[in-house]
């Protein structure tokens, strides 16, 4: 996968992404990515346990105690680690040679999650107080962070090119000098008006949707045009082109009724909830269009996690509001929120994923744990594969290939001219060799694998 930025002055050449040449050869890229992506979650849940509510920076609630100031010098310091981490993980994949789609998975759909953790975090430095933001409109800010990310995929499941727009490294650097700044000076030195009665949560909102409309929507309009113009992309009808933008538009209707239109006006009960189960479904309805663009199958429309969420939104807009029902409400939503944090776990680490794909009755396979699907030519020091195979020859080559008998025995003796006797890392690491040998095997049978894919960065 090849990915552009739009920016003038690439960030990315620049420390903290050079550091990748430090990195030794057995760190693996997706470990990089992954203990990135922990530092946004320590981040988001120090920032609940000192401002649950998001009252902490609001001179209008004294009742709520002040964020100490160490924790946005720790904030702060986590953003960078995550941003250089996230940062150097491709680098790392082509120094190693492992990269390939599943790393973009691994990588966006971790990012995808990331669109929540990180802005909820910057909410705590203005509050949600009469002086800034609403509870509300922070959602629909939220909602444009998800829709730019989300449009930057579409324009890839169209043009076959990913095309990063440099926002992104202007939002991280801009993050974490604004929490550099509230540990030095305190959180009230946002508390400030310009002229037209504009407060600094205010700013905040307008740079949001500034951004969007300036650096990605245009841009990921255009390159769609010219794609079709010039005819390099995949050339799909306006139907099937404009199909993934339906799961995602059906879930913002579901999700903003629920919000506007509750009895109980549940986001005010507990804004920072409904923000992650929001985000939590929306990265998994991303994840499911990375998987339709990498395998070049057709994007889902429905997403199963429209039910419970719909069967949450109707029994809340049922709900008279009353004390009880506030609770109801609550509980509703916790276990709404649960069950999709499992969900999505589940669906990132351990499920095999298979469509179908109309053209020569293809199936597309593609493993998504951290173990499992093992191919010859050096799945096994990687963890994960994505295989193109055709349906028939898929099983019977399988069967094989992947289990534990005489034949698999005798196969890799032929493969590789070791015996059993040797290890299997030792066997697997003669790439070159063993890929030679192991298409010429494979092609013997009825119908051979049609492409063999490594492992992503």
């Amino acid at each position: 996968m090849e990915a552009r930025r739009r920016q003038v002055l690439s960030l990315t050449e620049v420390p903290p992404h050079s550091l990748s040449q430090f990195c030794p050869k057995w760190v693996a890229p997706n470990l990089l990515t992954f203990s990135g992506f922990l530092f946004t979650v320590l981040n988001f849940l120090l920032f609940a346990y000192y401002d649950y509510d998001f009252y902490a920076s609001s001179v209008k609630h004294p009742e709520a105690d002040p964020i100490p100031r160490w924790v946005w010098l720790i904030a702060a310091i986590n953003i960078f680690l995550a941003y250089t981490l996230d940062g150097i993980d491709g680098k790392q994949a082509r120094k190693t040679q492992t990269s390939g789609p599943l790393g973009e998975l691994f990588d966006h759909g971790l990012d995808s999650w990331t669109a929540i953790l990180i802005p909820v975090c910057m909410y705590s430095v203005f509050g949600r107080g009469p002086e800034s933001i609403s509870t509300l409109r922070f959602y629909f800010c939220l909602w444009n962070v998800f829709i730019n990310f989300y449009l930057s995929h579409w324009e890839k499941y169209n043009t076959g090119q990913l095309f990063l727009p440099w926002g992104y490294d202007a939002s991280m650097v801009a993050t974490i000098v604004i929490f550099l700044v509230t540990f030095i000076y305190g959180d009230q030195v946002w508390s400030f008006t310009i002229p037209g009665n504009i407060s600094a949560g205010h700013m905040f909102e307008i740079a949001f949707y500034i951004s969007a409309l300036v650096t990605n929507l245009p841009v990921v309009l255009w390159n769609i045009y010219m794609s079709y113009k010039n005819q390099t992309g995949k050339m799909r009808t306006f139907w099937e082109a404009n199909r993934p933008l339906v799961p995602v538009l059906l879930f913002l209707i579901l999700s903003t009724l629920w919000v506007t239109c509750s009895p109980v006006d549940i986001i005010e009960l507990d804004p920072r909830f409904i923000y992650l189960t929001t985000g939590t479904i929306f990265s998994n309805i991303c994840c499911r269009l990375i998987v339709s663009q990498m395998s070049s199958t057709r994007c889902e429309i429905f997403n199963w996690m429209f039910l419970p969420t719909g069967l949450v939104v109707a029994l809340s807009l049922l709900l008279p509001d009353t004390p009880t029902n506030k609770t109801l409400n609550l509980c509703m939503l916790y276990i709404l929120s649960l069950l999709a944090i499992v969900a999505h776990i589940h669906y990132g680490t351990c499920v095999e994923h298979i469509k179908s794909v109309t053209d020569n009755e293809v199936c597309s396979l593609i493993n998504l744990g951290t173990c499992g699907l093992h191919v010859v030519h050096g799945s096994l020091r990687t963890g994960v594969e994505s295989v193109n195979w055709d349906i028939s020859s898929l099983l019977r080559q399988m069967y094989y290939l992947f289990t534990d008998s005489p034949a698999h025995r005798v196969l890799l003796t032929q493969l590789t001219g070791e015996t059993t006797n040797e290890t299997m890392r030792y066997i697997y690491r003669k790439d070159i060799k063993v890929r030679e040998q192991e298409t010429s095997l494979l092609d013997s049978g009825s119908d051979g694998p049609s492409t063999l894919e490594g492992r992503a960065g």
